[in-house]
């Protein structure tokens, strides 16, 4: 990315070089809303970020069971599900982000603005093509709520012009990690690695993280995850099973690439196990535990293959505290794995201050993808500025005679934020230093 210089901003008008921004997210798991207040600043071309604070709320059970069933792989199917069940879906996820917001702004602490992810639903890839992406959780709840401005479908742009809408967390770790020769990787329902070498950059989905192995979990056990990896630890590696799982043609597509619950499920499992005897639940977990390392693995080889330096591996997301995943892969990859911790991004955090940095982006007008050195990494024919505005800004124009409204709306402050052109870096401002 390009380095410009920055206008001062314009004090008098009121302009700020300065934001806190309440990123929020729940991901494939469906276990719970995070959210992560972010403290932004501006410095030249360099955007500072401080992680003021972090809170993780449960996903309610109801919501969370009803979720699961529509899910591809669950006991329904989101391609029958009704308009009905979508509306009341999007208008329970919207709520239950709304209280996660309240409670998490009365615990961190007061914001400029909130960026929202929403729960994915469905991501539509056909053919290695992305077709769309649709998240639930309607903002107007949370702008009700709050009455802050919410950012909110970030994904579409990217699709519209031609990318995979994923995995975004490429622009936080390009800028984050800008110069080095790392790749990031997010251990969350999916796996997800950004490579990062020098201004070259590449991403994509590597295949199943967490969500083959909670689903499992849950199955077998009735256990909603493999906590600290004790079940795979207590099996055993099915080597042909293995070779029957990492056969399937997605592992070795190139990236940038995406993919979802709607591929990876206990449906697809059972169909590429077909042909295998069978497992008994510890020695399949130990078997899906060993394919998230090997698939992740598999991808840092080719791209060291085609030249990618890589000299560390920094990993986030609730894969993390799995010992035996971690183990795995740094033998199987022959990197030392860090934690995003040791360089200022909480593990269980970092999606939250992702999609902080993409409500950033948006309300100053910058994109939310980056170009490496072939082009946008997710595939686009060029980078967008990602989401969409609740309540919406009001254009320049005169604004028409009204009638009084009857009641009192929220108070929406607007955000006054000052001009820019494009981020060189990212720096992560650390409690310790």
């Amino acid at each position: 990315m390009a380095s410009p210089s920055r206008p001062t901003p314009d004090r008098a008008r009121g302009e700020r070089d300065d934001l806190r921004v309440l990123g929020m997210m729940s991901g494939t798991s469906v276990d719970a809303i995070d959210a992560a207040l972010v403290e932004f600043s501006v410095q030249g071309a360099t955007l500072s970020a401080r992680v003021v604070g972090f809170r993780e709320m449960s996903m309610p059970d109801a919501l969370r069971e009803e979720l699961l069933s529509v899910l591809p792989g669950g006991s329904g199917d989101v391609e029958r599900g009704g308009p009905a069940q979508w509306c009341r879906l999007d208008t329970d996820m919207g709520q239950a982000y709304a209280r996660a917001a309240v409670a998490a702004l009365k615990e961190l602490g007061p914001a400029d603005l909130v960026s929202m992810h929403g729960q994915t639903l469905f991501h539509w890839v056909e053919g290695g093509v992305t077709r769309g992406s649709l998240q639930i959780g309607n903002p107007a709840w949370v702008a009700e709520a709050t009455g802050l401005p919410v950012v909110s479908d970030l994904r579409s742009a990217d699709i519209a012009a031609g990318g995979q809408g994923a995995p975004l967390a490429s622009t936080l770790d390009a800028l984050w990690l800008r110069g080095s020769q790392s790749a990031a990787l997010n251990l969350g329902g999916i796996a997800n690695l950004t490579l990062v070498d020098g201004r070259r950059v590449l991403c994509g989905d590597t295949g199943p993280a967490n969500c083959l192995m909670d689903a499992l979990a849950m199955r077998e056990f009735g256990l909603p995850h493999d906590a600290e990896g004790r079940i795979a630890a207590s099996g055993a590696v099915d080597h042909g099973a293995l070779e029957a799982l990492i056969a399937d043609p997605y592992f070795a597509q190139p990236m940038p690439k995406s993919t979802g619950r709607e591929y990876f499920h206990l449906g697809w499992l059972s169909d590429r196990l077909a042909g295998i005897g069978p497992l008994s639940p510890t020695d399949l977990m130990a078997t899906v535990a060993e394919l998230t390392a090997r698939s992740v693995a598999d991808a840092l080889a080719r791209a060291r293959a085609e030249g990618w330096a890589i000299e560390r591996l920094v990993a986030s997301g609730g894969g993390t505290k799995n010992p035996v995943l971690m183990r795995r892969l740094e033998a199987l990859s022959g990197i030392q794995c860090a934690r995003s911790d040791q360089l200022g991004v909480p593990s269980q955090a970092k999606e939250s201050v992702l999609f902080a940095l993409l409500g950033w982006l948006a309300v100053h007008g910058l994109s939310g993808t980056v170009s490496g050195t072939e082009g946008p990494v997710t595939g686009a024919r060029a980078t967008r500025v990602l989401g969409s505005l609740t309540p919406a800004t009001p254009l320049n124009c005169s604004p028409p005679t009204l009638a009084p409204p009857t009641h009192a709306p929220p108070t929406h402050e607007p955000l006054n934020v000052s001009h820019m052109t494009e981020l060189a870096e990212l720096v992560i401002v650390r409690e310790d230093t």
